[in-house]
């Protein structure tokens, strides 16, 4: 028998090995939900130097597998480990990936993004050709892996191997572009006639996002919602001209969750597990959380509210901090968990000193304790301006967190919003303090009717949104471009 068709991966980031957000979890979960399923997968990354093995093994499988960029002898290195009986390939070179941090460190983006994820680029294409299985599709993911759509393009032009591989770019947040000089372009190994407004150039710069959207057989979003925004300059981020030409090609499917992860029912970071149906161990994690956290214990009786996410303004943490004074009049006591810019973390630091024993912020982010603030809060706050999908509303309605977020992308998609029937959270129209402040203090005073409020959570704890219905979404993507999986 013939192989399966390959689906290949590329990504900067995958859950447990590297992580800096939702990229990194739904690279853990996607393409291992589609091998459950039969589809021939793998994955490739770069091998960071803060990498996690995750307790699983890495090989080193290749040395100096040729990349030719920045200088013709350059090589790359590529480690394998066996994910759950799927192979992950590393690319290693040391000067571009043994670093702390990934994409920058507290000085801002690092200088060679550029270079770095051009290399890592050119790197994946070369090492395919080791393979047994010439790949079907090169499934990549946001900016630092977008070119390889448009090498793709032009090398199958001149090289054979390439003629049957096709390529799906799917955009998790159109923000982050790559966008850079144009003096990198040139040296790029991309020919001179990528070099216009259809394709790699962008205003004058070298987009590397805007390459993937030119060159990509097929693009996706992660939300159906998004997909609709990202055609309108309030989404586009100047990128909706492109995305427009290209709408016939383009899908929105909706990010699944990881239950084998996030299930209050069998969460090893919890004091205390729990069911729709026996939701005692709720109160007893709130309980416990408050302490943790050295908190009024009186809060056990009273609404918790928490937020986790990083501290930007497309996040809305500004809009938090903005309604917070007024917020903290009411009887509730809130947590805040998140890092991001100096200014929002200074901000929340000194809102907590105000309201000493009634609210927590912690700088940074760490898994154990997100777990368990979605397992103690009874509100989840998301006012986000923006949210290609959104992962952790997914995960608050599981852990029984009803959400209070904005009506854009993901969060569109998967809250239902009160007074629906259906409800299962609240929403609000537009970012703002006004209309987030309302939309908070409508769910404190459905909180205080305890049958409405224990139906909402128990519609909200059931609500599936498992990676199986994502996975058929891209398998039906696949099979628009004629690979028989």
């Amino acid at each position: 028998m013939p192989p399966k068709p390959l689906i290949l991966f590329a990504a900067s980031e995958i859950y447990p090995f590297s992580k800096t957000g939702g990229l990194a979890d739904v690279m853990g979960a996607l393409p291992l939900t589609l091998h459950r399923m039969g589809v021939n997968t793998a994955l490739i990354t770069p091998l960071y130097g803060r990498l996690s093995t995750a307790g699983v093994p890495l090989h080193l499988l290749l040395t100096d597998c040729p990349v030719g960029y920045p200088w013709p002898p350059n090589t790359a290195d590529i480690y394998l480990a066996d994910f759950h009986g799927m192979p992950v390939y590393f690319v290693h070179r040391e000067e571009y990936f043994d670093r702390r941090y990934y994409y920058n460190n507290y000085k801002g983006d690092y200088f060679d993004n550029c270079e770095r994820f051009i290399f890592f680029s050119r790197a994946t294409l070369e090492f395919t050709k080791h393979l047994e299985t010439i790949p079907a599709v090169l499934h990549v993911h946001d900016w630092q892996a977008a070119l390889i759509p448009a090498y793709l393009k032009f090398w199958s032009m001149v090289d054979p191997y390439w003629k049957n591989t096709k390529s799906v770019l799917t955009i998790h947040n159109l923000a982050f572009q790559g966008r850079f000089s144009s003096r990198l372009f040139w040296d790029s190994g991309l020919p001179k006639a990528a070099w216009n407004m259809d394709g790699v150039e962008y205003f004058g710069d070298f987009g590397l996002l805007k390459g993937g959207i030119s060159y990509a057989d097929k693009i996706t979003t992660v939300s159906p919602s998004y997909a609709r925004e990202v055609l309108t300059p309030e989404f586009g981020c100047g990128l909706e001209g492109i995305l427009s030409k290209r709408s016939a090609d383009l899908s929105g499917i909706l990010n699944g969750a990881d239950y084998e992860v996030w299930d209050p029912a069998d969460d090893r970071y919890l004091p205390f597990t729990y069911t729709p149906g026996q939701i005692k161990g709720k109160m007893r994690c709130k309980d416990n959380l408050i302490q943790e956290l050295g908190l009024d214990p009186a809060l056990v009786d009273k609404p918790l509210l928490g937020f986790i996410g990083r501290l930007r303004r497309q996040k809305g943490i500004d809009l938090l901090i903005e309604i917070l004074p007024e917020l903290m009049k009411e009887e509730i006591g809130l947590i805040i968990l998140g890092e991001g810019n100096q200014i929002y973390e200074e901000a929340s630091l000194a809102l907590m000193e105000d309201n000493l024993g009634r609210m927590v912020s912690r700088v940074g982010y760490t898994e154990d304790l997100a777990h368990r603030i979605l397992a103690g809060s009874d509100i989840f706050l998301m006012p986000s301006r923006y949210e290609p999908c959104g992962l952790t509303q997914i995960y608050a309605l599981r852990y029984g967190a009803l959400p209070v977020a904005t009506a854009v992308g993901g969060l569109k998609d998967t809250i239902t919003p009160y007074p629906a029937r259906d409800s299962t959270g609240f929403t609000f129209d537009r970012p703002n303090p006004g209309q987030f402040l309302q939309a908070v203090r409508l769910a404190l005073s459905i909180w205080k009717q305890p049958e409405v409020w224990r139906k909402i959570r128990k519609r909200a704890m059931m609500t599936n949104f498992s990676w199986e219905k994502a996975a058929e979404g891209y398998i039906q993507v696949y099979r628009d471009l004629g690979v028989r999986l």
